[in-house]
């Protein structure tokens, strides 16, 4: 039987990576993936006036994996409350499908050290994982708006700081860093209790350390493979996973999943929709490629495809592939293209 997988293939760049990645998919596990395309994100409010159509997440549902390419763009940002955004299509998915734990890889490529913006000791054998918890907090508590006036809610449960915590723990070999604001917030105090307490009673033989986010924040810069797994809440990741990311040179090169407690998962590129370059041609298709590499792992539990795919990303960039965003001229074709040679 073959997995169903929804297609999201969104704004911008979106709908000219997506089929990168189905390429790469079908090479890899011929026969056994069946897809189903629908529009999301602006692309949606465009035709149906909600990025997140029922139909759409009804599908998501029933789906063995959903993998999504971006959404957004200039064309729909507003500041009027009561218009829809495409992200708001984004943090329904989150919520409807009780995907809570992001996680973020960052490992920059040795033929693209000399691409990151720190210097090559900095960042060699950086291997990090960034695990965000993705439907509490900031972004989900109650929000107020007056001509005058803004609030946004704050709010963690006991319950939601334990199941993202097991997430972190169970994915480390031997550290977990935990990053609040547990100076300031009481949320982040409530966070770094609930964190040690899981940790004394479920993981003990896994090392902890809590730092605070501004601490954290520059000690990514000056000294990234001091972490192994990153442990924090909706806000901070959301800013840290965007500023590991940027050790590897390019956003354009990192793949991220989003899990619940059961299927479906969700699996997307970190970088964004890229009006600015939609319809060139020249958008940079590997991390869509690594995003399903990454739920071909995560979603499907097909280890050696997964291997097999980003074996390949790593071999056709050791061999000079270069997409505009790497310094290089390569179009969107040619990156898949390069990836299918090595596979």
């Amino acid at each position: 039987m073959a997995y169903k997988i929804v297609l999201l293939g969104g704004d911008g760049i979106g709908p000219e990576i997506i089929p990168a990645a189905v390429e790469v998919l079908d090479a890899v596990a011929p026969g056994q993936l069946e897809y189903e395309e629908h529009l999301f994100g602006g692309a949606a409010i465009d035709a149906h006036g909600t990025p997140l159509t029922d139909a759409t997440l009804a599908a998501c549902r029933h789906a063995d994996a959903v993998l999504l390419a971006a959404a957004g763009g200039p064309k729909w940002d507003t500041t009027e409350p009561g218009l829809p955004r495409p992200e708001q299509g984004l943090l329904s998915l989150r919520k409807e499908l009780g995907l809570f734990a992001n996680l973020r890889p960052v490992r920059p490529l040795p033929a693209l050290y000399e691409a990151s913006p720190l210097k090559r000791e900095l960042i060699e054998h950086t291997d990090l994982l960034v695990v965000r918890e993705l439907t509490g907090g900031i972004y989900f508590g109650e929000k107020t708006r007056t001509d005058s006036r803004a609030s946004d809610a704050c709010v963690y449960t006991r319950a939601e700081i334990e199941r993202i915590a097991r997430v972190a723990f169970a994915a480390a070999r031997s550290r977990v860093t935990s990053v609040d604001k547990a100076n300031i917030l009481e949320t982040s105090r409530l966070w770094r209790e609930v964190v040690r307490e899981v940790h004394g009673n479920e993981f003990p033989n896994i090392e902890v350390e809590h730092v605070l986010v501004d601490t954290a924040a520059m000690r990514l810069v000056a000294a990234p493979r001091h972490f192994e797994v990153i442990l924090t809440d909706n806000m901070f990741g959301d800013i840290l996973s965007d500023e590991a990311a940027m050790l590897t040179g390019s956003i354009g090169l990192l793949p991220s999943a989003s899990l619940g407690e059961t299927p479906p998962g969700l699996f997307e590129p970190v970088h964004g929709s890229a009006p600015d370059i939609a319809g060139t041609g020249t958008a940079n298709p590997l991390a869509m490629i690594l995003s399903a590499a990454l739920m071909l792992r995560r979603g499907l539990r097909l280890e050696p495809q997964a291997l097999a795919i980003e074996s390949a990303v790593d071999k056709a960039l050791a061999e000079g592939l270069r997409t505009p965003d790497l310094g290089g001229d390569a179009t969107t074709a040619q990156a898949t293209r390069a990836v299918l040679e090595h596979l």
